[in-house]
């Protein structure tokens, strides 16, 4: 009975997530490195010059995102910020949430941890899943997420580049919200390998210390 509850238990999530429609046919895999500095540079300008007039990142901030993606901050302040603010504050707008409520029927969400929310895959496949249907207000629907509010803001740069040069850059877009979401994450996977090269080399004198006081219990 215990075993038949625990793998009850080891089931159900996958059990939730085909009951709660958690695959999509459309999503698929992000090609962009986080450790290709230059993806992430286009993506940081791509995301300031096209999502941050709704969105915003409130835990990143530009000089934190000058020193990480190689920018020098004078000329991060230059390209990189059209406001007064500083290179220590936080990447935000302007945006008046009662208003954009109004416009979009919800405030746009802030994309600080969204590629962690939803995963770097799904915002890649969302950005390259618009399509035209009249229908909708602002006439595009996406794959991904149906009737989605979020107008298409993409569409002029999509109809002026080849379907490939459009893929590259939302690539670099998605990469750079994967980045802002984790700045840690290549420091993080650094220092794993090595904790884990520890922990690898500690089991040996561990596991014979552990025979060594058994022995004479067995």
């Amino acid at each position: 009975m215990k075993k038949l509850f625990i793998a009850l238990v080891c089931l159900f999530p996958l059990v939730a997530y085909a009951a709660g429609g958690g695959h999509n046919e459309h999503i698929v895999k992000l090609p962009a490195s986080p450790k290709d500095t230059v993806s992430l540079q286009n993506g940081a300008k791509l995301f300031v010059n096209y999502c941050m007039g709704c969105h915003g990142m409130k835990y990143m901030r530009y000089e934190r995102l000058a020193t990480d993606l190689g920018i020098p901050v004078d000329v991060a302040q230059q390209y990189l910020n059209f406001t007064t603010d500083k290179p220590g504050d936080t990447m935000e707008n302007s945006m008046v949430e009662a208003e954009s409520k109004k416009w979009f029927g919800n405030a746009p969400p802030d994309l600080s941890l969204e590629a962690r929310l939803r995963s770097s895959d799904w915002v890649y496949s969302y950005l390259i899943g618009f399509y035209k249907d009249e229908s909708r207000p602002y006439g595009y629907n996406n794959h991904v997420f149906p009737s989605v509010g979020m107008p298409h803001v993409m569409a002029d740069m999509e109809a002026s580049m080849s379907k490939e040069d459009f893929h590259k850059n939302m690539a670099d877009l998605t990469n750079f919200l994967g980045y802002a979401a984790e700045p840690v994450r290549l420091e993080r996977e650094r220092i794993g390998v090595y904790v884990l090269l520890f922990l690898f080399i500690l089991f040996w004198p561990a596991y014979f210390m552990k025979k060594e006081y058994w022995k004479d219990v067995h």
